[in-house]
């Protein structure tokens, strides 16, 4: 586990995100699906958040 340290606290963070639609429908596919994952990906480059894929789903950890 990795632990912030600032002046007064010790924290982690973690966000569990679920992006799915409503009864499961499969709204992004191909290019669109391809595109999307680049700009979320990319989002997460410039805001420094790490994605960590795991076996069910993905959680990102915010480090700042």
């Amino acid at each position: 586990m990795d632990y912030r340290h600032g002046s007064h606290a010790v924290y982690q963070i973690e966000y569990h995100f679920v992006w799915i639609t409503k009864l499961r429908y499969k709204v992004l596919k191909g290019e669109v699906a391809e595109r999307v994952r680049k700009l979320v990906r990319q989002t997460c480059e410039v805001f420094e958040i790490r994605v960590v894929q795991g076996m069910v789903s993905k959680i990102m950890r915010i480090y700042w």
